[in-house]
């Protein structure tokens, strides 16, 4: 059974990625997940933050992005949470790069352009394949337009793009008025790849003691529905690579995402809840999927669901809306 795939331009074993996580902090993990059939890993993300305050800088970054950006301090665990230093971080990098044959993917949450260039520029040189950012931040100031939002993001595409010579591919969320249109825009901006979605971490609050919380949820399968939409849709309309990121909690929901035409499909819940071993079984579990289904590899039916390849398009739009609303009426009986 034929499981390669191409993402970002590189050359996977296994359509099963290893999505952004705490579990990539061990390079025994690392080697494990490439053992039980991951065909790439996104290193756990260095947070600009976490490397400021070690350089005695935080105070003042926090002051001018407090309330704005989604990793600002005040919604997020203490940033002492986030305890692997710059050069342990890099090293890891260089030491999987050493010991795994799969690719390394580096993940970037940045906050000012200078952390963007500087870091984008570490973590080449320490021999990621590609690099993954997350832009995601709060526009917490009523002034600014969705335009100006989207235009954050454009620029920090382009600076990055302009930094390293890397695959680059964008976590985005799904909170933006016309997602369509923007990556379009993202792809022009540069973006090799786009991962839907971003699961952007809320506080709660503590009715008790009147304090923030800061949960951190798995996720579950019946997130996949939003991402499984937008990757149907955009699939056929974009050239750039698409990585479905959230709900991944068997091989159901990664074979759903490759008939919409993701790339790849990443998991972490699932690896926390079960073991990264469990990898094994989601893709065993897929080639069984494939052989009963007489599918020899992904690209037989890789997008064979998207919007474009099925009967009726128009079940991802409005009337599909209508269909189901009609569909779940009560029969009444009679008195």
């Amino acid at each position: 059974m034929n499981l390669t795939t191409k993402y970002l331009g590189l050359k996977l074993n296994s359509p099963l990625v290893v999505s952004a996580c705490t579990l990539s902090e061990d390079l025994d993990n690392i080697m494990l997940m490439e053992d039980n059939g991951a065909g790439a890993v996104v290193m756990f993300s260095v947070f600009e933050e976490q490397i400021r305050k070690e350089e005695k800088k935080l105070a003042s970054i926090l002051n001018a992005t407090t309330n704005t950006f989604a990793e600002a301090s005040d919604f997020f665990p203490d940033l002492d949470d986030y305890h692997v230093a710059t050069e342990q971080y890099l090293d890891i990098i260089r030491r999987a790069k050493e010991r795994v044959k799969m690719p390394i993917i580096g993940s970037l949450n940045g906050i000012t352009p200078e952390g963007w260039i500087e870091y984008a520029k570490q973590l080449e040189q320490a021999g990621v394949d590609a690099l993954e950012i997350n832009v995601f931040y709060i526009p917490a100031d009523i002034r600014i337009s969705g335009a100006e939002v989207e235009s954050r993001y454009l620029d920090i595409i382009r600076l990055v793009k302009q930094t390293v010579s890397v695959p680059v591919a964008v976590k985005l969320s799904p909170y933006f008025s016309a997602l369509g249109r923007l990556s379009v825009q993202m792809e022009e901006a540069g973006a090799n790849g786009l991962v839907l979605f971003n699961r952007f971490y809320q506080p709660d609050f503590d009715i008790r003691s009147l304090k923030l919380m800061h949960n951190l949820n798995y996720s579950d399968a019946s997130e996949i529905r939003l991402p499984l939409l937008w990757i149907a849709i955009l699939s056929g309309q974009l050239r750039l690579s698409l990585a479905a990121t959230t709900g991944v909690h068997s091989a159901e929901e990664a074979i759903k995402y490759l008939l919409a035409g993701a790339d790849v499909a990443m998991t972490a819940s699932a690896l926390y809840k079960k073991g990264i071993s469990y990898l094994s079984t989601i893709r065993q579990e897929l080639e069984i999927w494939m052989d009963d289904m007489g599918f020899r590899s992904l690209d037989t039916f890789r997008g064979a669901m998207n919007q474009f390849n099925i009967d009726d398009p128009t079940a991802y739009e409005r009337a599909n809306y209508i269909r189901i609303l009609e569909g779940n009426k009560v029969v009444r009986s009679n008195p």
